[in-house]
């Protein structure tokens, strides 16, 4: 069984100025050496979380898009990470997730941080997202998201292997971001993954980072701290399936319906 060789970009974020970023966040991947399957990036990795989509949104298969799909092509790796869409008159805090061979899916943030009016702004995403990538299932979702459990509970079938969060989690409430990524890895034995920015963002909001790979017994393989950093980490199949076999806790979950 393949092991699963995973990067994350913690970094600052220009505000609302998506060519700086894109330029700078080339630069970094450009700086993984080492051999790596998949590239996080953080929310809104174009814009910082912003409330001004009209302004900064961009329609799919344009710029960004462009530019994901050359970076994973580059790469060699699987390139993920959420910037602000435009289709079809509304507007979506869309992750995607783009293979070195120019496949993609995407996913729209599912639960909006009310606090900021984001739900008056965005519209929500209506469905989960599993992507399969050498051998591993793999859930993605965005910030916020990380408060429901329900939304993300691995079933008695084992949806998925790694759970992954890309977010804009500012230092205040950096202590629920630990604590939550900790127990959605334990609740649902698998790798749980939370890639953060720090720095400060237009509003004057802090950002502290904590960025973090998780193992399914909650302990940490990776934690980034305050600063600027790229993170590698090597998730192993064989010892996921040796541990959910030895302590099959998912045959005991509850059933039930999301609507």
């Amino acid at each position: 069984m393949n092991d699963l060789h995973v990067s994350f970009v913690q970094t600052p974020l220009h505000w609302q100025d998506p060519a700086a970023n894109r330029g700078m966040l080339e630069e970094k991947i450009w700086q993984i050496e080492a051999p790596t399957d998949i590239i996080i990036l953080p929310e809104m990795f174009t814009t910082g979380f912003t409330m001004e989509a009209r302004a900064w949104a961009e329609p799919m298969n344009l710029t960004t898009f462009k530019w994901l799909k050359q970076q994973a092509e580059q790469s060699k790796a699987v390139v993920v990470g959420s910037y602000i869409v435009e289709a079809e008159g509304q507007y979506f805090n869309r992750l995607i997730w783009m293979q070195p061979d120019g496949v993609y899916q995407y996913y729209d943030k599912h639960h909006l941080f009310r606090m900021t009016n984001e739900h008056e702004t965005y519209t929500a995403g209506t469905t989960q997202l599993v992507c399969t990538w050498k051998g591993w299932r793999i859930m993605p979702l965005v910030c916020y998201d990380l408060r429901f459990p329900v939304w993300s509970r691995n079933t008695a079938q084992m949806n998925y292997d790694v759970l992954l969060y890309v977010a804009n989690w500012p230092a205040p409430r950096i202590g629920a971001w630990r604590a939550l990524l900790v127990a959605r890895a334990i609740e649902n034995l698998a790798y749980t993954i939370g890639v953060n920015r720090i720095g400060t963002d237009g509003k004057g909001l802090a950002y502290t980072g904590d960025s973090a790979v998780i193992d399914y017994k909650g302990g940490y393989l990776v934690q980034a701290k305050e600063e600027e950093t790229i993170k590698h980490a090597v998730l192993s199949k064989t010892e996921l399936i040796a541990y959910r076999e030895k302590f099959p806790a998912h045959k005991d979950a509850d059933t039930f319906g999301l609507y």
